[in-house]
């Protein structure tokens, strides 16, 4: 999906990359973080929905964009965030620099995914409206996570970001949906029954070093991938990818204490793309490296 979506997006040289989710195994969304420089350019009729969230705006300069007659622009304050439907292409100009930016490209696919949760249009990744500079407070905060994925890896990030890449889409079917078709179907608020959960939970035991993913764990319990996570969320108080990503740092722990495995194999049980993605993450949620850990407790 990776390789699809960036064939489909191309950026004039003043808008460098500064960050990318390719090659780290997202398979719901990518990302990119930019900044751009003053200047104007056509963008390609895109096969995703384009969200953009301002990260660190500008707001002395303006971002002005035009198609088939219809003219729009917004300053590009922090936290600012400009939707594109799928299908659309389009003119864009930037009258200051924006030091830096997070772009999300959810797929097509993805909202398909949601025709059992909401009554959806033909093409709902299309019937998303334009909006520019608009503020959304969930989109904002779903947006930032996704970021601090990109920034620092966790164990469960592909999890987590599958999880938000479909909260993203259903904010977006529920907000910002054209036809006004876009509703969504009976949904009970409850929480997962012990049963399922507890059914859930066993799955993960068992499956920890393995690769878990949103809609493996949504047949566990047999709902949806979106009912899932949000019932999941519901009755644990955090998201399946924090869950997961927790257990494994107790499992690395474990591991680290208990066996003479490398840190190598460590972080591969724990899911990580490279022991360096490991040692931080580790850092980042105990304060030490896994080999000032593994030293401290063997003495």
């Amino acid at each position: 999906m990776d390789s699809q979506i960036l064939g489909t997006r191309r950026f004039p040289p003043t808008s460098p990359l500064l960050a990318s989710s390719a090659g780290l195994g997202w398979s719901a969304l990518l990302a990119e973080v930019r900044s751009h420089g003053i200047g104007e350019a056509w963008t390609p009729v895109p096969q995703h929905v384009d969200l953009i969230l301002v990260v660190d705006g500008n707001p002395d300069g303006l971002l002005s964009r035009t198609l088939v007659g219809v003219y729009q622009e917004a300053a590009p304050r922090t936290g600012a965030l400009w939707l594109s439907p799928a299908g659309v292409g389009r003119h864009v100009a930037l009258t200051a620099p924006i030091p830096r930016t997070l772009h999300m490209y959810l797929p097509i696919a993805l909202f398909d995914r949601l025709k059992d949760d909401f009554n959806l249009p033909a093409a709902p990744a299309h019937s998303i409206r334009d909006a520019a500079g608009i503020r959304d407070s969930v989109i904002n905060e779903v947006g930032r996570s996704i970021l601090s994925e990109l920034t620092v890896e966790t164990s469960a990030s592909r999890l987590y970001v599958e999880t938000a890449s479909m909260m993203l889409a259903a904010r977006l079917i529920q907000k910002y949906c054209d036809s006004g078709t876009c509703t969504p179907s009976k949904f009970s608020a409850h929480a997962l029954d012990q049963i399922r959960l507890r059914r859930v939970l066993d799955y993960i035991a068992d499956n920890i070093s393995e690769d878990i993913t949103l809609e493996k764990l949504a047949a566990v319990a047999e709902y949806s991938a979106f009912h899932f996570a949000r019932k999941f969320a519901r009755a644990m108080g955090i998201s399946p990818g924090r869950y997961v990503s927790q257990r494994r740092l107790e499992n690395a722990m474990m591991e680290l204490t208990t066996s003479k495995m490398s840190l190598a194999e460590i972080a591969l049980n724990a899911q990580f793309s490279s022991q360096a993605s490991f040692t931080r993450a580790f850092h980042r949620a105990t304060g030490t490296t896994p080999s000032e850990y593994r030293r401290r407790r063997r003495w």
